[in-house]
């Protein structure tokens, strides 16, 4: 089954659900900053209304910008927010090929969950091909936890800071029908999968609960 989301009201449920977003998608941000060389070449995969590309380039306002989604709608908002970038516009599923690249960095925020593991692993697959020499993965993702104990904890922080931000019932229960159809691996599966494919210094750099960024490098010349 496919996730349905408003493409119009995205944003809004995004900031109250995700109750550390200014740190989850800044050091996506960060990382892209940090590592990256001038003018590097993103792909931002299930990209949605553009919300990480727009943290990216507030930071590197020199990105050229490759957004993938399979919602032409969310894709439609992202290249209104990101028109003085003019991105290069992908309408595909997360399963089918990567566009060429080579990119300097491949980024994703809350999609890659909602493929089965073996997926996951054929597209972190896909991703390292797909890298220049050095380039970055990021994935700003939401995870699982390693026993019953810590998925209930993360479950139950999740709905009470959504509540404390101001989400309504009818959005947490929006939300709460949505991730039962979410296929969420732990943060020490997906880094040690990165590590398998091949990149190098896989590691997850932040986490809050059920939401984590973590990264690898594919190896060669690191950007200057």
């Amino acid at each position: 089954m496919s996730v349905v989301w408003n493409a119009t009201t995205y944003d809004g449920e995004r900031r109250r659900l995700v109750h550390c977003f200014d740190e989850f998608y800044g050091t996506a941000a960060e990382l892209v900053a940090r590592f990256c060389p001038n003018e590097p070449a993103i792909l931002d995969l299930g990209a949605g209304t553009g919300i990480l590309s727009a943290a990216i380039v507030e930071r590197v306002p020199t990105a050229r910008l490759h957004l993938l989604d399979a919602s032409a709608e969310m894709l439609h908002q992202a290249a209104r927010r990101l028109a003085n970038w003019q991105p290069h516009i992908t309408v595909q599923s997360l399963s089918e090929a990567l566009p060429g690249g080579p990119f300097d960095a491949i980024v994703s925020a809350l999609a890659i969950h909602h493929l089965d593991d073996a997926d996951k692993r054929a597209l972190y697959g896909r991703i390292f091909a797909a890298l220049s020499p050095g380039g970055l993965f990021i994935n700003a993702e939401q995870v699982a936890g390693r026993s019953a104990r810590v998925q209930n904890l993360i479950e139950a922080v999740h709905i009470d800071r959504a509540r404390a931000l101001g989400s309504s019932e009818d959005e947490i229960e929006g939300a709460i029908q949505r991730m039962r159809y979410d296929r969420c691996a732990t943060v020490s599966d997906q880094v040690d999968w990165l590590s398998d494919i091949g990149f190098e210094d896989a590691e997850c750099l932040f986490r809050s609960f059920r939401f984590a960024v973590f990264a690898g490098w594919k190896p060669g010349l690191l950007a200057s």
